[in-house]
């Protein structure tokens, strides 16, 4: 068979035809038997140059089976919160580094079933999608510590820089996992996601105004916003009966322990400012604050600034007062025996103050008799009477005492 439009390199001659007769097609001049073209072997990127056995025997690296089950769990996390295309594919690709990177090599496979979950909220915060800790901790039914870990481990490893989230940012998405919209609870419980969010972050932003946000997880926070904002939508009689348990349980969320405490929080500090509200003339307690809510959170500012007012007025109040002839002819004794006394909490003086103020961790005290002991101290014999117990133990003891004096005797 002639190949038309070529000529032989060696001597000119057009007539140029395949030679069929080798294992490799070859082009071959008819002329002066010169080989045009070598055939694939050398086309292209080998052209002139030596072909390794590697390069046409080697077989592809294939991913092992956890690293195939990671990758389809990153994609189950991701249908399950339903993120964009964008977000799944980049999720895919942080799974496919961290997988093959010396930090994540040789862990454990619950390590490894973590860090899925981890490169689907890394993605997630990189391209602004609402989601917390806590809800890939719930869908991995893992612990959010051990979470917290990989996903810092993780940010370390690749050297990324993630963005931090705010509880705002989350709180939309949060209302929606909650099951109360009217296809799936009773009329008089239901409630609208968009008006359920709106309520929930203006108590957010009540929280923060009273310091309770300050080094707070968001998970407990929002839930408890979201719980006092679903009975001050509509404070009928069962909501304000209803507790927080069961709410989460009608909602079909995981109630979290912290959150009964922050709703106690939060309910104190909208008592503060329920007190300022002027046509309010009962008495603003935790059982009736819920009621107020609306009118606290649409005037938050104005009873802000009148809670302070009225809290600075009160503390000079106190210091105004006169002094008494008993505090007056207290001794100095006395006096200094005052100044060494412990002071009160700071926080307990402030209107609001941070958690870490008010709530401080105890701290171990040890008792001044330990204090200067270093296990050196001789023991004396009555101390070592206090130690035995039992009549063998006596026996023993004074049967080794009596071969020690014998054997100082003989050594004298």
């Amino acid at each position: 068979m002639s190949a038309a439009g070529l000529k032989c390199p060696s001597c000119g001659s057009p007539n140029v035809v395949e030679d069929d007769l080798h294992a490799q097609r070859q082009l071959v001049c008819v002329d002066c038997g010169a080989v045009v073209s070598e055939g694939l072997l050398t086309h292209d990127t080998f052209e002139g140059r030596d072909v390794s056995y590697s390069w046409t025997a080697a077989v592809a690296k294939k991913p092992c089976l956890n690293q195939i089950n990671g990758q389809q769990r990153v994609k189950a996390i991701c249908r399950a919160l339903r993120v964009n295309k964008e977000i799944e594919d980049l999720s895919k690709t942080y799974f496919a580094q961290a997988y093959e990177h010396q930090s994540f090599i040789y862990v454990s496979l619950q390590k490894k079933e973590n860090l899925a979950g981890c490169c689907v909220l890394l993605s997630c915060r990189q391209l602004d999608w609402p989601i917390t800790m806590g809800t890939i901790s719930c869908l991995l039914e893992a612990d959010t510590l051990m979470v917290g870990a990989v996903y810092q481990e993780l940010i370390k490893s690749l050297k990324i820089q993630a963005p931090l989230v705010n509880v705002t940012d989350l709180m939309e998405a949060h209302c929606q996992e909650y099951k109360i919209t009217p296809h799936d609870v009773h009329e008089d419980l239901a409630e609208d996601h968009r008006d359920l969010n709106k309520r929930a972050l203006a108590l957010v932003e009540v929280a923060a105004d009273s310091l309770i946000v300050t080094g707070r997880k968001p998970i407990p926070l929002m839930m408890a916003t979201v719980f006092l904002a679903w009975q001050s939508l509509n404070p009928n009689r069962v909501r304000l009966k209803m507790t927080l348990e069961k709410f989460c349980l009608i909602a079909k969320m995981r109630k979290h322990k912290a959150a009964m405490t922050r709703v106690a929080e939060i309910k104190g500090a909208l008592c503060k400012l329920g007190k300022e509200i002027p046509w309010v003339t009962d008495a603003v307690t935790p059982e009736n604050v819920v009621k107020h809510v609306e009118d606290i959170v649409k005037n938050r500012s104005a009873l802000l600034r009148s809670a302070l007012r009225t809290h600075e007025a009160a503390l000079q109040q106190d210091s105004d007062e006169p002094t008494t002839p008993e505090k007056a002819e207290q001794p100095a004794d006395d006096e200094s025996e005052a100044a060494q006394r412990p002071q009160p909490n700071w926080g307990n003086r402030v209107l609001f103050a941070p958690p870490c103020v008010t709530r401080p961790k105890k701290r171990k005290v040890e008792p001044e008799s330990l204090k200067d002991v270093t296990g050196d101290e001789d023991i004396s014999d009555g101390e070592i009477d206090s130690y035995i117990r039992t009549p063998r133990e006596a026996r023993e003891f004074a049967l080794s005492q009596a071969a020690l004096l014998a054997q100082s005797e003989t050594s004298k």
